[in-house]
């Protein structure tokens, strides 16, 4: 089998060329992760569209893809919770469905999928860590599209497509935690910052400046940060809070 007049075997080599050239300090991981969705769609046959699945306790997300059809098919699994990309992230197998028209497995999906214009697909599985796992997917419009070479090729990607999504991961998410702290740390500097000017203004304590914000909180339906907010920037409580509010927080804790 060739792809674009290339034979499969040498085309692919050609690719993992191009990726083993890849200086890794120079991209983030997910544009890595792209380049193997990129160079695995030139290699496959049948008119193809890649994508890369994501599977993180249960949920999952598609990372990369190529092409729309590549990422309808994969939704359109999500949706079910069921299909071959997300039969071979969670079981380790390479899936492979030769035939939607045929396919007897997932018959609903099958059918959407050739509706949308899939005529086959194969899902090999990533090698990531127990707490994850993951799919390397390509699409192809036409019916049995993929041969015993064009199945050796994909599998060659696997490595690369592994190791990108792997960090990928993993940069993303001490993104996301370093960026929750700095939100925690924002709220916690707003609050105190409220707590000065109650404590001053109402003459309360630390505690019952808090307990008083946590009042208009659940009066208001309002967190209690946007509630420090607004009187750190107004000097006054969201509307509509009363005097009293402060003198009922300090009969509470029976404190003068």
């Amino acid at each position: 089998m060739r792809s674009n007049g290339v034979p499969i075997g040498r085309a692919a080599t050609a690719a993992l060329e191009r990726l083993g050239g890849l200086a890794l300090r120079d991209h983030p991981m997910e544009s890595v992760l792209q380049a193997v969705a990129d160079l695995s769609k030139q290699v496959m046959p049948g008119e193809s569209e890649t994508s890369v699945t994501l599977l993180v306790d249960d949920k999952a997300t598609t990372a990369v893809y190529t092409g729309r059809l590549a990422l309808d098919l994969d939704e359109s699994q999500y949706g079910r919770g069921y299909g071959p990309c997300l039969h071979a992230a969670a079981t380790g197998e390479v899936t492979e469905i030769a035939d939607t028209r045929t396919e007897t497995r997932w018959p609903d999906y099958a059918r959407a999928a050739w509706e949308r214009g899939g005529g086959s697909s194969i899902s090999v599985p990533l090698h990531l860590d127990e707490r994850m796992a993951g799919a390397l997917n390509v699409y192809a419009r036409a019916p049995r599209a993929f041969d015993d070479e064009a199945r050796a090729a994909l599998a060659r990607f696997e490595p690369y497509a592994s190791v990108a999504l792997a960090n990928a991961h993993a940069y993303r998410s001490a993104r996301d935690r370093a960026g929750n702290l700095q939100v925690a740390l924002e709220s916690r500097a707003v609050i105190d910052q409220a707590k000065g000017i109650l404590m001053e203004r109402h003459r309360l304590t630390a505690d019952q400046a808090f307990q008083a914000m946590a009042t208009v909180s659940m009066r208001s339906n309002t967190k209690v940060r946007e509630v420090a907010d607004h009187l750190v920037r107004t000097g006054e409580f969201p509307p509509g809070v009363r005097p009293e509010d402060l003198r009922e927080r300090r009969r509470f804790t029976g404190e003068r």
